[in-house]
């Protein structure tokens, strides 16, 4: 890896921030809160805000992470969540005619997996699964050291797939706590620090079904190592235990002897991955 100098942006659904990343480091991260119910141009002028702070001479390269499906060739963005305007705009286009250098434009879960891939915990990792669970839930998928996100950047939906009676998303993610027992996840999150058992009790409801989750994946792409992020990441220790349990239900027991679980250290992967963009396109 050498020094170059890039810049990640990570597009969410309220706030853009971005950064210069050099070898993994990130000086300082600018942010910006967005015009979610703006046109397509405010949403844009964002983007040029951040960058336009962060270009300088000796930039290589710009990598963003949005919220959606991306035509990851041409860098067409389609259907951005909670960005009502953004249908589909050609980003890389966009942006390589204004800054004149190659951009790389990804899915933001991706982004998420490739961070931890070359600056976190799947450093040594061929293969390995980076799953991003907040409000919803995201993954990117590492193949042989590379990026596999599908011909359509769909590849790694997960909480999209049948799930009893609706999809893994909303039972594996940080909605889960609303969406089955009409509590907000973050009081279940703050009962459960101070040992509260009811919502112990329901951390270890979300473990079965996190742990149905990654048989998912184990069955699908068989992952050395998977990676999880997000804010439910932190609540890891609540619902480790019955996660796991589940797991060993498996139908191969050696995959589950070797199979690695681990919580994100890295602060700011998403930039960090959308910079890392620029790596894994060489």
């Amino acid at each position: 890896m050498q020094n170059e100098k890039l810049i990640g942006i990570d597009l969410g659904a309220t706030n853009i921030r971005g950064a210069i990343v050099t070898n993994g480091n990130i000086k300082e991260i600018i942010s910006r809160r967005i015009h979610s119910i703006g046109t397509e141009e405010q949403v844009l002028e964002d983007v040029f805000f951040i960058t336009d702070q962060l270009i300088a001479v000796d930039v290589k390269a710009i990598g963003i992470g949005v919220p959606s499906i991306v035509d990851i060739n041409e860098g067409i963005v389609y259907d951005v969540q909670h960005i009502p305007s953004w249908k589909e705009v050609h980003l890389k286009e966009i942006l390589e005619a204004r800054y004149r250098l190659p951009v790389f434009v990804n899915n933001d879960a991706n982004c998420f997996a490739l961070g931890e891939h070359y600056f976190g915990k799947g450093k040594n990792a061929a293969g390995m699964v980076g799953l991003a669970i907040g409000t919803g839930l995201g993954a990117g998928i590492i193949i042989n050291k590379k990026l596999y996100a599908g011909p359509n950047c769909g590849a790694g939906e997960f909480g999209m797939v049948d799930y009893l009676d609706q999809n893994y998303e909303f039972y594996c993610s940080g909605s889960f706590f609303q969406n089955v027992h009409g509590i907000n996840g973050e009081t279940v999150f703050k009962n459960a620090r101070n040992g509260d058992t009811k919502a112990l009790k329901l951390y270890a409801e979300l473990g079965i079904h996190m742990g149905n989750t990654i048989k998912l994946i184990m069955y699908t792409y068989d992952p050395e190592l998977i990676v999880l992020g997000g804010s439910v990441a932190s609540a890891f220790e609540y619902f480790e235990q019955t996660m796991w349990e589940r797991i060993k239900t498996f139908g191969y027991p050696k995959s589950v002897d070797h199979l690695k679980i681990q919580t994100s250290e890295l602060d700011n992967a998403a930039i960090l991955g959308a910079a890392a963009l620029f790596y894994d396109a060489l």
